[in-house]
Parts: C-alpha cells; structure tokens; sequence
C-alpha cells in the first residue's frame, strides 16, 4: 500500500509540501486527478500517479497531455459531482488560463482544487511569474500554505470552500513550500466510497454562450462577495503579538517573519497578520489591524500583491500610516526571501540594530567549490543528436549560419558549451512555432529542437501551422521515452512503460505524417555514421521535414529495468 494511503487518524510522518497535498486531497475524497508534470508541482502527480494503482485507492488519476487539458478533465469531473484535482508548476496555468477564465463562470459542481506552484528564483523555470495574480484575473479564492502540515489542511479546506461556494479554488505554493519536508499529522480518511458522478444538463450555466456568460459572471461576483466573508473568519488569518510595527505576511516568507519574532525576542514591538487565505483580500480583518499599529511592513515575495491591496485599503478608507515593502526598496519584486534579509528589514524598520553574532572559525583558508553548472548526462541520446547534427550541417556547409530555436526539456541544456545549439526560447512548443516565424524573416537554415513529451504537449499545433502555411525547416524531435526533466512521468508516444503503466502508445511518426508532413526520417542518434548521413540528406531540402531521434533516457532505461 503506498504510505499516503494509509487509514491511520493520528499517525504523524515526515512530508514534502507536495506529499502532504496529496494526502489532503485522498482524506477530502479525491476522485478524479490529472496533471501536466512541471517542478515544482512534480511530485503531486507522481504520487497521485503512485497511489491510484492500488486497487483500494478508490481514485482515478492522470498525466494529461497539457495543463489545459488536464483543467478540463478535473473541471467536467467536477461538474459531474466528483471532487476534484489539478496540479501545474506556474507557467502550466498560462496554458490552462483559457479554460481557467470560463471555468470561473460556469463554476462547479464537486469540490475542485488548482494546484499551482510558482518558483521564486527560478530554480527549474523560465520566469517567476507570480501565480496570486491570477486568483484575482479569474476572480477565484486562494489559499497558500507556509508548511506541509498547512498544505494539507488546507487541501481539505479547499475542497470544502469550493462545494460551499460552487467555484474552483487555487491553493498556490512555491518552491520552499513545495519541497519542504515536515512533520504531518494525518486525519480520517473520506467515507465516502463513490467513484462514479452524474452531470445534470443544464445549458443555461454549463454553456456559456454570451447570453449565459453574462448572467454567469454576476454571478461569480455574488459569490465572491460571499468569499469575502468567510476569508475574515478564516482559521488560516491570525494575529499575534501587540507591538506598535505591524507586519503582513503570507506563505513561506511568513515563516522566517515568525522565526525572526522569536529569535530577537519582538513580541511586543511586533504585531504580526499572518495571511492563509489571500484572495479575496480580508478587508475587515486588515482595516482592524491597520488601526491597531503605527506602521505596516509588508514582507511578500515576488508581486506587491498583498502590499498594493492594504494600500488601495488605506486610500478607501481615509487610513494614514506609513508602510513599508517593495515600493520602500526594503524588499526587491525578484527572487526569493531568506530569513537573514527579513530580518534586516525587520530592524530596519523598527530602527534597531543587528544583534552581535556569536563568533565564527575563521574559513577563509578553505578553497571555494568549483562551479557545477547542469549538464547533460552521461551518455544522454540528447548529446549524441546534437552532435550528428552539428556534423550533417558542416558537411553540407550549413554549420556557421544555422539557427537553432529550442523548447523546455532536458535538451534545453544543449544552450552550453561545447554543443551550443539553442538560439531561441519563449515556452513550451514555441520551438516549431518561432521556426515558421524564422522561416519568412531570414534565408537561414533552421533546425528546431523538441522533446517527445512537449511534441504533445504544443508542438502539434504549431507544426500543422507550419505545413499549412509552407514553412521551410528541419523540426528535430528527441524521443527519449519519457518526460526526463520532471522526473521520468510517461506521456503519449512512450514506448518503454513503467510497471503497471499499459496505456496505449501514440507513435510520433504517425502524428507527424497525419499532420501532413512529407518528409519525415527516423534515427538512431549512437548508430552515428547512420544518423549523419540520413541527416545530411534531410538537411539539403529547402523543404518542411522531421527527424525523430529515438533512443531512451539512460537513466529512465536504468530505472524501469531495475
């Protein structure tokens, strides 16, 4: 039995952020979960993924082939009665912002949970767009945990808040609170044993032609004001302290404010707003505690999110008090916290100074570490292509004026030394996408470069578009039996499964052909004089052509044998 399964009320373990997600959502009942996988959500899909092979698990799970595609499936299953959940690192939600934005409307029916989780500092992303605005586009509530035993709590109170009012609600992470590991308490399991809903038809609010949008959107709005009301009696809102500094705070930057409180002894300099519950913004709450402090710091990392709400507050309700945050320079809108820099704001404000430190061994003698820049494994199929590649095109002379667009995966490191083979990025599937736009801007070579998994995810589209269109250039897709980036999840083209994983296989060479492409050659990338000279011939054509360069991850290889 997978250990998050488990009917033990009471029994405590150590979790990730991510795993206590998963058992929030089995102890509220989860029925149906899907996911597109995107670190630093990975891990709830894998064990949703995990967990739903075993025959009591009493859930259906899946890895979607997008994140829009995922939303919708947890969005129907809702509306057919049944809890749902759907998890996105935060660039996911971009993707399922489109489904997102009607869903408001149209709402649900079963309780359904958004999972996405943002990545301060961009440890595994291309941005760090900050998620909570999104909360306040689609006009959805929004809870944020600051630890695993939270992240869990706060999964079942979500799945309730949703049924109360009838709309998704997004519980947004980050890294830290993603990855964290903590101590969590677990509590009875769901007794309710269903697995199969009913959609009652009802095209008046499940069709949202205009007619019907327009009465739908009145009433999300209705039902927001109601969020409204049940964010000031939140359990996840609390204050602490009676100082005259007033400090609001929410997610895992609320816990190195707690810990600084503590470790300065500021209990009564500091009063301290703690904020679960985030969107809709507790007005009555923040006005009360506005009035019972001389001055606010606001400590939020990435967006002035929290901060620009308590200042619009302040205008409205004629509020004067200094505040303090990202417009005061005492926190910068890029990356992440840490608790030396909240403590310095912390003092800072309050016009304190820094505590002597204990004295610490000199270390300088010690050499520093040498840099450890990623790279591609050892023995990565990925090299070898890239390096057929680069040969093919200076046989045929092509090498110095060939332009690369690359896309998200594993390969996305052959930007480094010595392949440097990635020219050009935006987002997933933009690879064949920004190919069409340099096919008619220049009379460069192109060779384009995709993974198997984003082949699926949005590189289909583009690449119709492409052939519709005429566009002329070489699209490498590196099929390597996985999605290998977010660890080793299957996708449609896999051909090497993993245990109890018997999905049906879509071949790629198939999509490809049926999306109109005439030329389109197969490759082995370690049978090398081979992959060249087939690739030298594709290379010449002045035409649209695919490579598909098929060869299993060797560490997903190593993992389903052993």
């Amino acid at each position: 039995m997978h250990p998050l399964l488990q009917d033990n009320p009471g029994h405590k373990m150590l979790l990730l952020g991510n795993e206590a997600i998963v058992r929030g959502a089995i102890e509220a009942g989860l029925k149906v979960g899907s996911t597109y996988p995107g670190t630093p959500s990975s891990e709830i899909g894998n064990n949703l993924f995990l967990a739903s092979q075993d025959e009591n698990a009493g859930f259906y799970f899946e890895f979607s082939t997008n994140e829009k595609v995922a939303m919708e499936v947890a969005a129907s299953a809702s509306a057919a009665g049944l809890r749902s959940l759907v998890c996105m690192k935060h660039v996911g939600l971009n993707v399922a912002s489109d489904a997102l934005m009607t869903l408001s409307y149209i709402a649900t029916k079963g309780g359904m949970v958004i999972v996405t989780a943002d990545d301060p500092s961009m440890h595994s992303s291309q941005n760090e767009q900050d998620n909570r605005i999104f909360a306040k586009f689609a006009n959805l509530p929004m809870l944020e945990p600051r630890s695993p035993q939270e992240a869990k709590d706060m999964t079942i109170e979500a799945f309730e808040l949703s049924e109360r009012l009838e709309l998704p609600v997004i519980l947004r992470t980050t890294t830290r609170t993603a990855h964290v590991r903590g101590p969590v308490t677990f509590g009875e399991l769901s007794k309710d044993t269903a697995s199969i809903g009913k959609f009652e038809k009802d095209p008046r609010r499940w069709v949202p032609v205009p007619a019907v949008a327009r009465v739908r959107h009145k009433v999300l709005l209705e039902r927001m004001d109601i969020a409204s009301s049940l964010c000031e009696e939140s359990r996840f809102n609390h204050v602490i302290g009676n100082g005259k500094l007033g400090i609001v705070s929410s997610g895992v930057a609320s816990n190195y404010v707690a810990d600084c409180i503590m470790e300065l002894g500021l209990e009564d300099k500091v009063r301290f707003l703690n904020l679960g519950f985030t969107f809709p913004h507790p007005r009555k709450t923040i006005i009360n505690f506005l009035n019972s402090v001389e001055k606010v710091l606001v400590v939020e990392e990435l967006e002035p999110f929290i901060e620009d709400a308590i200042k619009c507050i302040m205008v409205e309700e004629g509020i004067q008090k200094e505040i303090f945050g990202k417009a005061s320079s005492h926190f910068s809108r890029c990356y992440e916290f840490d608790p030396k820099m909240v403590k310095k704001a912390i003092l800072d404000v309050l016009e304190l100074d820094e505590p002597d430190q204990k004295t610490l061994p000199d270390l300088s003698w010690v050499p520093e570490l040498p840099m450890r820049p990623p790279s591609l494994c050892k023995g990565c199929p990925h090299r070898e292509t890239y390096n057929a590649v680069k040969e093919a095109l200076k046989a045929i002379g092509k090498e110095e004026i060939t332009i690369y667009p690359t896309d998200i995966g594993c390969y996305t490191l052959g930007l480094l030394p010595p392949i440097n083979m990635a020219d050009y990025l935006i987002c997933m599937g933009s690879s064949v996408g920004s190919s069409c736009g340099f096919s008619v801007a220049t009379e460069q070579k192109i060779v384009s470069f995709i993974g198997d998994s984003t082949f699926f995810h949005s590189g289909i589209s583009p690449l119709v578009n492409a052939v519709h269109n005429g566009h002329k250039f070489c699209l490498v897709i590196l099929d390597n039996s996985t999605t290998a980036m977010t660890g080793h999840q299957p996708n449609p083209g896999i051909q090497l499964k993993p245990q109890g994983f018997d999905n049906p296989t879509v071949p790629i060479e198939d999509v490809v052909r049926g999306c109109g492409v005439k030329t389109v050659k197969k490759i082995n990338p370690y049978k090398k004089n081979e992959a060249v000279e087939i690739l030298k011939e594709v290379l010449q054509k002045d035409e649209l052509s695919v490579v598909i360069s098929e060869s299993p991850c060797v560490l997903y290889l190593k993992r389903v044998k052993k």
